[in-house]
């Protein structure tokens, strides 16, 4: 394995620019600006604070110029880092993917898959996670599970190696692949009166009370559009953060939802909740790998694309086959002469 030691002595070695540095320092560097602290910095790294500040002060001096500003307490990066903090993930990811790419040659997958995902996916990313790292026990992963806008937000600054979401940003340029269905479904507590009816007409739900997801959700926008489609307007309740905290309301009969069925897998308290049977549902959806136009994938990230695409059916399968809940309606037999 190639090392620290031996990367230093060749960004150490004389150039023909003025700037000389070592991988080290870029490291410590990075790390001051990711976490917006000496101290914290020197815990990551588990070295001590004057060595961080001594490191970054040699840096500034090879750059010219200030790399941060101090303003009050906190630090932030002036232009000069924000250029050199983004360099140095360009030169992290680069050299990466050429130690996966030699270890793939010496016939080993080996490195660091860096997903994010939705918070809807965390109910079936980590299942196929685990069947991945028992194949693949060199490759570490870093999984980080958060809401639309902020995955938004890592894919613009392509903090990831991969994205995994129901509703890809139009207004970034990237790749998008569509590996698993994601249907909405309108959840109601198990003894809703609409539970167990089919095909319910949309407009029976005039006059419930809707708990909806944050705006900026990739379902509160697919089922807003649906919605506008058929001119319907939900009477919204509250928005809420979470699917965890959407379903406990809606068992608790603060009002109906829209949620991924996937969101209702392997529940626990499926017992309290009904899909309601209402036209026009499920909306047809699906899950994406989603990574910026032009990136080439690490051989580590594309392993783990190509598994995905192939276990995918496993999850769809098991999602055909899970019970859609509701109370059952039995016949109420009529009295001679009622009319």
């Amino acid at each position: 394995m190639l090392t620290y030691a031996l990367i230093d002595h060749v960004f150490s070695m004389p150039m023909k620019t003025t700037v000389r540095f070592t991988w080290n320092q870029l490291r410590i560097f990075d790390a001051v600006a990711r976490l917006s602290s000496h101290t914290r910095a020197a815990a990551e790294l588990h070295v001590v604070q004057p060595t961080v500040s001594a490191q970054i002060k040699q840096l500034a001096g090879a750059v010219g110029m200030p790399l941060f500003e101090q303003v009050g307490k906190k630090i932030f990066l002036t232009p000069a880092g924000r250029e050199l903090h983004a360099t140095c993930a360009e030169m992290f990811d680069c050299w990466s993917r050429f130690e996966m790419t030699v270890a793939d040659l010496k016939g080993i997958k080996k490195g660091t898959l860096r997903v994010a995902i939705v918070t809807t996916a965390k109910y079936f990313i980590p299942r196929l996670l685990g069947p991945f790292c028992r194949l693949y026990p060199g490759i570490d992963v870093a999984l980080e599970v958060v809401n639309r806008d902020q995955i938004i937000e890592r894919l613009a600054a392509n903090r990831d190696d991969l994205y995994i979401m129901g509703v890809p940003p139009e207004q970034l340029p990237t790749e998008r692949h569509p590996f698993l269905e994601n249907p909405l479904v309108v959840i109601a507590p198990r003894e809703h009166p609409l539970a167990g009816r089919r095909r319910i007409e949309l407009a029976r739900l005039a006059g419930e009370q809707f708990i909806a997801r944050e705006p900026g959700s990739g379902t509160r926008i697919a089922a807003e559009y649906f919605f506008s489609t058929q001119r319907f307007k939900p009477r919204v309740r509250m928005q809420l953060g979470n699917n965890e905290a959407v379903k406990w309301s809606v068992a608790a009969g603060l009002g109906i939802a829209v949620v991924s069925r996937h969101a209702l897998m392997h529940e626990p308290m499926e017992d309290r909740l009904a899909v309601l049977d209402v036209q026009g549902f499920p909306i047809r959806r699906s899950w994406y790998v989603v990574y910026p136009s032009g990136k080439r994938l690490s051989v580590v990230a594309q392993t783990f694309f190509d598994y995905l695409k192939r276990e995918a059916a496993t999850i769809q399968a098991e999602l055909a086959a899970a019970p859609t809940g509701g109370r059952p309606k039995k016949a109420v037999p009529r009295r001679r002469g009622a009319a």
